[in-house]
């Protein structure tokens, strides 16, 4: 049940994701949706639940995109697998800790994007992170606690804290 659970998010996300957020950007730099779930499912629901959906959200962006094959892939499965390494080992988890974490995925995430089109040298790579890599993580990491924040009764467990911990 929860294959097709993820399923249907990644058949919802990946044209969303495609077609819609062309219009919504910070600079010239658009949300990773597929990330953010992923992440999200990995935080609150664990490694593998992380690892699968991120596979199943990677496969479908790599299919739907011009970019290099499998990049979308690796980083998808990793962002979620690392988010339920993270979650899982958590005592307390609360929305700052959720987007802080969210950040770090999404810094990582770019710059295996940045490394993967070669940059030239490290003049290219500086601005590669001061233009794209900080405002992508920023972004996701606030898209992602707006997600959280309006979903969190829904994923509540005992090891979430919410009440005045933002």
């Amino acid at each position: 049940m929860k294959f097709l659970i993820y399923l249907l998010l990644a058949l919802i996300v990946v044209p969303f994701q495609t077609t819609l957020l062309h219009y919504v950007s910070l600079f010239g730099v658009r949300p990773d949706l597929g990330l953010v779930a992923a992440c999200l499912v990995g935080f609150l629901g664990g490694e593998l639940d992380g690892l699968i959906l991120g596979l199943l959200l990677g496969c479908f962006q790599d299919m739907l995109s011009a970019g290099d094959l499998w990049i979308n892939v690796i980083t998808k499965g990793g962002g979620g697998f690392l988010a339920g390494l993270a979650g899982r080992h958590m005592a307390h988890m609360t929305p700052a800790v959720l987007t802080a974490g969210l950040a770090i995925i999404s810094c990582l995430s770019s710059v295996v994007f940045l490394y993967s089109m070669n940059p030239a040298g490290i003049d290219e790579v500086w601005m590669g992170v001061r233009s794209t890599v900080l405002v992508q993580a920023g972004f996701d990491a606030m898209v992602g606690a707006g997600l959280y924040l309006l979903f969190r009764q829904r994923w509540s467990d005992d090891r979430m804290v919410t009440e005045g911990a933002l």
